[in-house]
């Protein structure tokens, strides 16, 4: 016999399939175009190179999302967590820090577009080996903290994921957020800011632009901004009486990044995309050129 439980408090059926629903679909399309990304990069030899290998790296991250948004997924259709308390803390634990790395990893990819495009300077496999190792251990480090004491993982208002506790907007949780945010936020927002407007002032100058340079920003802020909002208004007021349903919408928000970054940093950079061709159907590239390009 099946045991129905009952709906998370605050929201309807419909809006828990939709939500389980719309979580499900960002985790199967971003999970294949991220799994296409790493695929490609593993058999396709012509774009196995320093920059593209920053790429791999946001792939990889990005898939770790995109099994946590189908953890969640598969939870809500249940309506509860299965999974116990310490699953619980796990879950949250993946999720910081696939999210981490893959935000730092972006920022990884932006300070190589300066270096080729503003510098003319060259990647090497040791340093992009050496950004990738730093960005997923700085990850690791911010993210094992709740685990510790500073900062807490417990559920989301829909009771079926888990993730940073801001529901008590303590001093405990307000010294995390503000020093998670500066260096894992303002931070690497700041080094993409910055590189991607020498590298428009370089393209202005030449008067051929080969990506557009405000992209990559735009989606850290739309994606990630609804939910940083949320977490610093709760370092101020208390967010409970916020409908559970609205605070559930940042967290399917953020869960669209691994379906964008693909379509930015390997669909979009036309070395990988025709790594990717190649892939999928055996044409050889004739010539690419080395770059994180986007159209």
């Amino acid at each position: 016999m099946v045991t129905a439980y009952p709906l998370p408090e605050g929201f309807t059926e419909l809006e828990v399939f939709a939500i389980g629903t719309a979580l499900l679909v960002e985790a199967l399309l971003g999970f294949c175009l991220n799994g296409l990304t790493i695929l490609s990069f593993r058999k396709i030899k012509e774009i196995r190179t320093p920059s593209n290998l920053l790429v791999l790296s946001i792939a990889l991250a990005d898939c770790g999302i995109c099994i946590n948004a189908f953890i969640a997924a598969f939870s809500s259709f249940l309506r509860y967590w299965p999974y116990g308390s310490e699953g619980c803390q796990m879950h949250g634990f993946q999720g910081f820090w696939t999210a981490l790395a893959s935000i730092s990893s972006s920022a990884a990819v932006a300070w190589d577009r300066y270096h080729h495009y503003c510098t003319r300077s060259k990647l090497q496999w040791s340093t992009a080996i050496s950004m990738i190792v730093f960005a997923w251990l700085f990850a690791a480090f911010w993210s094992v903290m709740p685990l510790l004491g500073w900062g807490e993982y417990d559920y989301e208002p829909l009771r079926t994921c888990c993730t940073l506790d801001y529901s008590k907007g303590d001093r405990n949780y307000i010294t995390f957020l503000f020093a998670l945010s500066i260096f894992n936020f303002i931070i690497p927002g700041f080094i993409m800011l910055t590189a991607y407007q020498s590298i428009h002032q370089k393209f202005k100058k030449s008067g051929h632009y080969k990506f557009n340079t405000g992209l990559p920003l735009k989606t850290l802020v739309i994606c990630w901004g609804p939910y940083c909002l949320l977490c610093f208004y709760a370092a101020v007021e208390n967010v409970m009486f916020i409908s559970p349903k609205y605070r559930m919408i940042p967290a399917v928000i953020a869960k669209t990044v691994p379906t964008v970054d693909a379509f930015i940093y390997a669909l979009g950079n036309e070395n990988y995309r025709g790594g990717i061709w190649q892939f999928l159907t055996g044409q050889k590239i004739e010539k690419a050129e080395v770059d994180n390009k986007t159209k």
